[in-house]
Parts: C-alpha cells; structure tokens; sequence
C-alpha cells in the first residue's frame, strides 16, 4: 500500500470510525436533552451529559468540537421588550437585601417579568424564585401587564412555603404590577417583607433576571404561539425541567 504498513492503515480507519461513532453518539445524546431544553448551551450539555461522556472518553473541548462539526452550537439572539414601568402613583418600597447575606430558603423570594411568544402579540411570564435554592416557587403566564398576571405566581408561591413561621423578604423591580394595591396586600397578608430596586439597574434584581433568562432562552425562546393555553403548558412542562434537573 504505497510503502504504508497495513497494520497501521486499518488501525487508521478503524480509529477513524471509532471517531465517527463517538460523534454519532454525542449528537444522539445531544438532541435528546435539546427535545426538552431545545437552546441550551454547550457548557450546559456537558454538565448534564459528563457522566455519560467521560466512558467516551469526550471532554468539553471535544463536545465543544463535535457540537461545532455538526451545527449544534447555539447562536445568543438579542430581544428586548419593556415590561417594567415605574413612573406611577404607588408606593416604591426600599431595598432590604443590599447588604443581606442569604444563607437559608424562603429567606428571599424574587420576581420578575418577561416577555414571550411574538411581539406582535405578546405573553407575559412571571416568576417568584427562591434566591438561595434558585428553585422557581411559583410562574404564570399571562396576556396582561397588570397586577393580574403576577398575583397568581405569588399565591402559587405562598402555597408552597415550608417554613411559614420564617422571616420572607420579597424583592422585585419598581414596577407598577409591584407596587400596586393587589400585590401589596398580598404581601402583607402573609407578613412578606417587601424589598424593591432603588433604580432601573438589572443587577439589583440579578438572580430573577437570570432565572428568567435561563427558561426564555434555553427552552422557549423559539416558540411563536400566540394560544396562551399552549403557552402555559408549555411553560409548565419547562419549570418542571428546571427545578428538577
């Protein structure tokens, strides 16, 4: 064979399709976490997936390799869309937790809101999440900007609580949903401390905008339905994702 051993030729291809395989088999496990979580990033799939890679013998370099090979690697989309209006009548609250060291669950609890589905005719989803769990305690999806929308990621909230007689700390922007009658007395209902940003500045309300980011960019932000039902489902089918994986 052109002065080419042939123990090392065939050792060659062999090594060639054990290459091969290893990808097909990488690509295979890849597009099955991508069914659930369809934009999640590689460093992302190589932590859930490095018990099943490491027998492989891949490495994140490798998966960074195979996912780039086979156009699997996720491009960032930019979108952006106000859903916070703090230019209203209602009492903006101070902020508790600048200097608060969280060190327990149901010690803060933070919310957001943002916006899914199309512009055209957008939807809204709400979160209250556990800031030191990171656990997602309660969510809805809504059509609406007003208090209608985020009352009920509360009340979900509040039904899960397991240490009610704990102090709880609620933080979120100044937004008008926030700040409104309906939600304030909520809070005070069930004796929540309520903690607020004292400026339009993402990083005082980091942890819920990260949440937020996670479940509209790794698992819905492809989805264009404008049925809200769907909507909910779907988002249901995601934070159950998310806070058990």
């Amino acid at each position: 064979m052109f002065g080419v051993n042939r123990q090392v030729y065939y050792r060659s291809i062999n090594r060639e399709r054990n290459r091969q395989q290893i990808a097909t088999e990488v690509v295979a496990m890849v597009e099955q976490v991508r069914m659930r979580m369809p934009r999640l990033g590689t460093r992302k799939l190589y932590h859930l997936l490095e018990e099943r890679l490491s027998p492989l013998g891949v490495g994140r370099d490798r998966l960074f390799a195979i996912m780039k090979a086979n156009n699997l690697q996720i491009t960032p989309k930019r979108q952006y869309h106000i859903t916070t209006d703090s230019h209203h009548r209602f009492r903006k609250h101070k902020n508790l937790i600048e200097s608060l060291e969280i060190n327990r669950p149901e010690q803060v609890w933070v919310s957001d809101i943002t916006y899914i589905g199309t512009r055209v005719n957008p939807m809204y989803l709400s979160l209250v999440t556990d800031a030191y769990s990171k656990t997602i305690m309660g969510f809805n999806v809504s059509k609406s900007l007003d208090a209608s929308g985020v009352v009920p990621a509360m009340e979900q909230a509040l039904e899960k609580r397991i240490y009610p007689e704990q102090r709880l700390i609620h933080h979120s922007d100044r937004g008008l949903q926030y700040c409104c009658d309906a939600y304030q007395e909520l809070l005070s209902k069930h004796q929540v401390a309520c903690s607020m940003t004292e400026s339009y500045d993402p990083y005082q309300n980091a942890v819920a905008e990260r949440i937020n980011g996670i479940l509209k960019h790794e698992f819905i932000l492809g989805i264009t339905t404008s049925d809200l039902k769907l909507m909910q489902k779907l988002i249901d089918q995601s934070v159950y994702i998310y806070n058990e994986e």
